[in-house]
């Protein structure tokens, strides 16, 4: 705040002319001291916590070169049933569910949409229950996830509550072109949009084949599984890892079923890599 004094008694004296060119001389450096203070608040403004100066760095994953069939990535953390006490009293007075509750906190640990989470947490129950011998933990679906479409959110997409990206996620042609193998249309386009070449889909990036004899749909409503939906996509996924009767705790288990989703030895050491990552981050 600038505070203006009064004029002095001498001041009242002169003539009218200098008063009111003292006036205005006055009046322009308030002038420039509220331009000053205006600009100081702007120059603050943009250097708040909510700018890349000063926001929380992304989630670290650190690339681990590790040999196929060696080691399985840390299970992580297991996913809170509706039973475990696992909201905070301020959560359960607000009446959050603990599976939401535990999804908010990984979020803020791990930088995974809430919502994605959900759908990792949801599948990692049903095959819990489903095949339990499979082992299959969230943290590998998250790695996956962050591999093939960033957990939904390529290229700037948000996921919706009903679990669906901003806009459809379609891969491209696979067309046979270098480094990409030719599998011509399956569908009719019917996913895919493409008459012609199977493409991936939706977060989880499944070809229209694979899709076709792992979909399910993860709420049991009766409608169609889609591709484009997380839950439906996460335990499509979660079923196709386990199939083959697979332990997906042991190192020969879990590779051998991450690299059935992408032959390359690379792939499966950034999908080890994310889920170690967010394993490790659920522990204490």
């Amino acid at each position: 705040m600038v505070v203006v004094s009064p004029p002095s008694e001498v001041e009242t004296r002169r003539p009218a002319r200098g008063r009111v060119g003292n006036l205005l001389g006055r009046l322009l450096l308030v002038l420039l001291l509220l331009a000053v203070v205006a600009g100081g608040a702007w120059a603050l403004s943009r250097f708040d916590r909510r700018s890349p100066q000063f926001a929380d760095p992304p989630f670290p994953v650190p690339f681990q070169q590790v040999e196929p069939g060696s080691q399985a990535p840390e299970q992580g953390g297991q996913v809170p049933t509706s039973q475990q006490p696992q909201a905070s009293p301020a959560q359960q007075s607000a009446g959050v569910e603990p599976l939401e509750a535990w999804a908010r906190q990984m979020a803020e640990k791990t930088d995974i949409p809430v919502r994605a989470l959900r759908a990792y947490a949801m599948a990692d129950l049903l095959m819990r229950a489903q095949s339990p011998a499979c082992r299959i933990s969230w943290a590998t679906l998250a790695g996956i996830g962050r591999v093939e479409s960033h957990h939904g959110t390529i290229g700037g997409l948000r996921l919706g509550e009903d679990g669906r990206p901003s806009d459809p996620i379609i891969g491209i042609p696979l067309d046979g072109r270098p480094g990409v193998k030719a599998i011509p249309d399956s569908d009719g386009g019917t996913l895919d949009g493409d008459t012609q070449w199977d493409r991936a889909v939706g977060p989880m990036q499944f070809i229209p084949t694979t899709w076709a004899r792992y979909a399910v749909r993860a709420n049991g409503d009766g409608n169609s599984p889609d591709p484009q939906n997380i839950d439906d996509a996460a335990l499509a996924a979660a079923r196709y890892l386990c199939s083959g009767n697979r332990d997906l705790a042991t190192g020969e288990g879990w590779w051998a079923a991450v690299l059935t989703y992408n032959q390359s030895v690379e792939y499966g050491q950034n999908v080890f890599s994310g889920a170690d990552a967010y394993a490790r981050a659920s522990t204490p």
